[in-house]
């Protein structure tokens, strides 16, 4: 009897030491995690994922610190403009997932094999709180420049773009809207225009794309520079917000999945990314995100514009990625005054 018993312990034990651990680092919004997870483990119950979280512009440094020693395995929903970098860098794996016939070519990169591919388009918006506007008798801003009114002073809050992808792309998308003149050693390009101008008005740069949207619905600040998918879901359970879309155009990223390079659980890692590329994953990303890479997936969302994606800009994944570290220390030098404290 013992020997059954002790037969039995020493299965269950061998199953479980059968378990690979994958440490997956990722920018998802915390309340995506565990559906994201469960999901997976449903298809592959014996890959166990630990994650390591933060905002993008942390884990865009934490990675490219480590690049020598290195501790991810695999990278889910981090934005493409950091995988570009990384890409560059000679930091990952490229890999075909069984699905990436599927995925648009627009939304993955370009080379075959890739070496990241997109999960979801995350895109601007700004989180308008209508009550707080009312008593401020503040109108509601149809386009960027509407924002640099100094009426606003004071009164808008958008992400750091050291710390937050979503600050990133709203400064990359201003830039390649209005012009950078990079090139010409002055940095006075209208995109840069457009942020001194706006600077003025800004009460607070936060650490994360989320919070700009949550402090505006709380009444905080009036006009949070956000993304959609937060404002969305911050609506839905009744904020009193209006979801505002720049009619000059909206800047935009992808959440995206890419294999680190040095993983020595490769095979586990291809299976995350087989699963995270799957039309069941497409459907998980299409609850919070109005466009998927997979088309056809993400059901309409009763806050996002039908025409959402015709909105979105041209946008030059590899010029925001190679253009990074000069445009941070620039838009710090100018502006980080004004940031909240770490």
């Amino acid at each position: 009897m013992l020997t059954g018993v002790f037969g039995l312990v020493g299965a269950v034990g061998a199953a479980y030491a059968q378990k690979t651990q994958l440490t997956v680092y990722t920018a998802l919004e915390t309340d995506q995690l565990k559906a994201y997870q469960e999901a997976f483990n449903k298809v592959e119950p014996n890959v166990e994922i630990k994650w390591v979280r933060d905002s993008t512009g942390v884990i865009t440094a934490k990675l490219l610190a480590e690049k020598a020693n290195p501790q991810a395995d695999a990278i889910w929903g981090v934005a493409a403009t950091s995988l570009a970098l990384f890409k560059k860098e000679g930091m990952l794996q490229p890999y075909a997932p069984l699905n990436l016939d599927g995925i648009m070519p627009q939304y993955r990169d370009k080379a075959s094999p890739p070496a990241w591919w997109g999960m979801d388009v995350f895109g601007a918006v700004v989180c308008f709180n209508t009550i707080e506007a009312k008593k401020k008798n503040l109108p509601v801003p149809t386009s960027w420049k509407d924002l640099t009114n100094p009426i606003y002073k004071g009164q808008v809050v958008m992400p750091n773009p050291a710390s937050s992808g979503t600050g990133y792309l709203d400064v990359v998308s201003w830039l390649q809207l209005w012009g950078d003149n990079a090139e010409k050693g002055g940095r006075s390009g209208g995109g840069w225009k457009f942020m001194d101008a706006l600077h003025e008005n800004i009460g607070q740069y936060t650490h994360s794309g989320s919070k700009p949207c949550t402090m505006a619905s709380a009444g905080e600040y009036v006009a949070g520079i956000s993304f959609e998918y937060r404002a969305h879901v911050n609506k839905t359970k009744g904020a009193p917000i209006e979801l505002v879309f720049p009619k000059e155009g909206l800047g935009w990223d992808l959440e995206g999945f890419a294999i680190y390079k040095d993983t020595k659980k490769f095979e586990a890692a291809k299976k995350l990314a087989d699963f995270a590329s799957s039309k069941d994953a497409m459907i998980l990303y299409g609850k919070g995100f109005a466009i998927t890479a997979m088309p056809g997936v993400a059901p309409k969302l009763a806050n996002i514009p039908d025409d959402y994606e015709s909105r979105l800009i041209k946008l030059d994944f590899d010029k925001a990625a190679a253009s990074r570290a000069e445009t941070l220390a620039e838009w710090s030098k100018r502006y980080d005054a004004k940031s909240e404290k770490k």
